[in-house]
């Protein structure tokens, strides 16, 4: 690197980073939030229609529970500390002023390089342990004909799902191949020509960068899902539970499997959800 003299591509990729990238990631994540506070105030919170039927079936066991929240943190870390490198410069340290800005990016540097290990920890585990639930099934055309009952403002239109619906497959999908592109490509900058040229470390920044801001918007939409946009779906994951109401009316397929292994009764919440 010391003998290159000029490397022409050098502009190309500061011209990325320093113009398009922040219009791609402010699009995408400014125009997310958007498009969800429309859909919330058009649509409103998605109800269990039925409501509580006071019987809980288990939906998530402690180890996919703790797999989900130790990569949902990870991930959460890693969005922040990535989108400083992108809007630092330009947002925060006007705030807080260049040597403040200075210390905070050093120490956001080195969080953003280790806790990248436990995020691809965790996909590699949500991947063993899901992979199977999320392959394609003759439920996802109905469930994508009428785009999953979200667009339906009486809460009654519930397509047929097994343990996941075809909107969680996508989510699944994206965070596993996201996130597997994201990994190969902070290997690649963990290890600086390690593994490539300079072509390839721009390569790879190109890479990691763009996807990046893509999955954010991507688990921006799975967050709002989980929490505000659908009643009871956050119970699933913080508790491990849903109620029995609930799961019929979004993955009812899945609530038949489960009766059926349990001789038709739900299953109790001391039980591993299979």
């Amino acid at each position: 690197a010391a003998g290159l003299l000029q490397q022409p591509q050098g502009r190309d990729y500061r011209a990325f980073h320093e113009g398009a990238l922040p219009w791609i990631g402010g699009i995408v994540i400014i125009g997310m939030l958007l498009l969800l506070a429309l859909f919330y105030f058009v649509r409103g919170r998605i109800r269990t229609l039925a409501g509580e039927s006071g019987v809980k079936i288990l939906r998530f066991n402690a180890i996919e529970r703790l797999a989900h929240w130790t990569t949902a943190t990870a991930f959460i870390i890693l969005a922040i500390t990535g989108l400083n490198f992108i809007f630092g410069k330009r947002l925060l340290m006007p705030l807080i002023g260049p040597e403040a800005f200075s210390t905070w990016s050093i120490w956001a540097k080195y969080a953003h390089d280790f806790v990248a290990w436990a995020f691809m920890l965790g996909v590699l585990v949500m991947l063993v342990a899901w992979v199977w639930d999320n392959l394609p099934d003759r439920y996802d055309v109905n469930w994508l004909k009428v785009g999953g009952g979200f667009f339906d403002r009486s809460n009654r239109t519930h397509p047929p799902a097994r343990r996941f619906n075809t909107g969680q497959k996508l989510i699944f999908w994206a965070v596993v191949l996201g996130g597997i592109a994201l990994s190969v490509s902070g290997i690649f900058m963990l290890f600086p020509f390690a593994f490539t040229d300079i072509n390839g470390m721009q390569t790879a920044q190109y890479v990691h960068a763009t996807i990046g801001v893509i999955l954010i918007g991507v688990i921006i939409a799975h967050i709002y899902i989980g929490t505000l946009g659908m009643e009871g779906a956050y119970e699933a994951m913080g508790s491990g539970t849903v109620d029995l109401n609930w799961a019929k009316e979004h993955h009812s397929a899945w609530v038949e499997e489960q009766q059926a292994k349990s001789g038709g009764l739900p299953r109790a919440a001391a039980e591993p959800a299979e």
